[in-house]
């Protein structure tokens, strides 16, 4: 009997959807205790509140789920959002063009940023960690070359996107703009990573270059092409983030590249590259946000707790995959003959 359900536990540990599970079980949880512990908790408004709060954060952790799968990792975005709102409100206010033309040169810009550290990373072999830590300093000290200041934003266009409530048609349920623009780009990067060959291209190579350059794949473009990806999401996080503040600060977002991480590891996607599903980011999303909210509602606890408690999670979750790999590698090796298990990098 033990042993019967020992190979279960290892069978649920091969399983590609371990990490998923938990991390929809955490959420349910999460949300059933608050809804336990405090009135009002447990509304539909509630949760899309986490969505209007936290739709920059979605878009970047998007950016950072392609980074990750493919094995690398991005430091850069957080500075790279502050710069976009930094260079949005100079140009509106100081230059006065056009928003639209504003939001297109941002993108433009940001998609730039991260294709220019993709070469680097690429051509020249460099750490990923190390360029993109590059890119954060950079990234940062351009926003001080702007101003030292806050510039506060009055653009009407920008004023309306921040004030605008889109009705959901049901109560008084209601999302922002921002939350309308994340889950499209979740919906695009859901179909890029899981329908096109860019997406296969992005997991062979987390699950082994060496192996996908084998295969005849671009290694080389995609990777820039993820690296670009990454730039222009959090581009798009920081005209997000602009329509949220309406202001320009080079402090903005300080840590959000570790939010991120957090968002796409707590989401289940591995470290290491080559497994994960883009949809999980959002999971890992309302995760950090759910938090968030439960030490708000308490009103005693430090904001801090939101950083101990997303420590705590971050240590569980990696146990979790660190066991799901072992757990991988152990039931291939028993299936050896039959062959009909496959290890968890491959899974995806």
């Amino acid at each position: 009997m033990m042993k019967s359900a020992s190979f279960s536990f290892r069978s649920l540990l091969a399983t590609p959807y371990f990490t998923s599970l938990i991390t929809v079980a955490l959420l349910v949880v999460l949300f059933a205790m608050g809804s336990v512990a405090y009135d009002g908790f447990f509304s539909v408004q509630v949760v899309l509140n986490l969505l209007i709060d936290n739709a920059f954060l979605l878009v970047i952790g998007i950016g950072m789920t392609f980074v990750i799968l493919s094995g690398g990792i991005d430091l850069s975005v957080g500075s790279v959002l502050a710069l976009t709102t930094m260079i949005s409100a100079w140009l509106l206010q100081s230059w006065h063009w056009h928003p639209l033309l504003v939001i297109v040169c941002v993108l433009a810009l940001g998609g730039l940023f991260g294709a220019a550290m993709g070469m680097l990373i690429h051509f020249f072999k460099l750490q990923p960690f190390i360029v993109t830590l590059a890119g954060m300093f950079l990234a940062r000290g351009l926003c001080y070359l702007i101003s030292i200041n806050s510039i506060t934003i009055d653009d009407p266009l920008y004023v309306a996107m921040s004030q605008t409530r889109l009705e959901l048609g049901f109560g008084d349920a209601f999302v922002s703009p921002s939350v309308a623009i994340a889950v499209l780009m979740l919906a695009l990067a859901i179909y890029l990573a899981h329908y096109t060959r860019f997406g296969r291209a992005v997991y062979a190579i987390g699950g082994n270059e060496h192996s996908a350059l084998l295969m005849g794949l671009p290694v080389g473009r995609t990777k820039i092409a993820i690296y670009a990806f990454s730039g222009f999401c959090a581009a798009l996080a920081g005209v997000l983030f602009s329509f949220y503040m309406l202001s320009g600060y080079g402090l903005h977002a300080q840590g959000t590249e570790l939010d991120a991480i957090a968002a796409v590891v707590i989401g289940g996607t591995l470290l290491t590259g080559g497994y994960g599903y883009v949809a999980g980011t959002l999971t890992g999303v309302l995760i950090l946000g759910v938090i968030q909210t439960l030490i708000a509602f308490d009103g005693t606890l430090s904001s801090w707790w939101t950083k101990i408690v997303i420590g705590v999670l971050l240590f569980v979750f990696c146990l979790a995959q660190r066991l799901m790999s072992l757990g991988a590698a152990r039931a291939s090796d028993a299936n050896a003959g039959g062959g009909s298990v496959k290890p968890a990098a491959q899974a995806a």
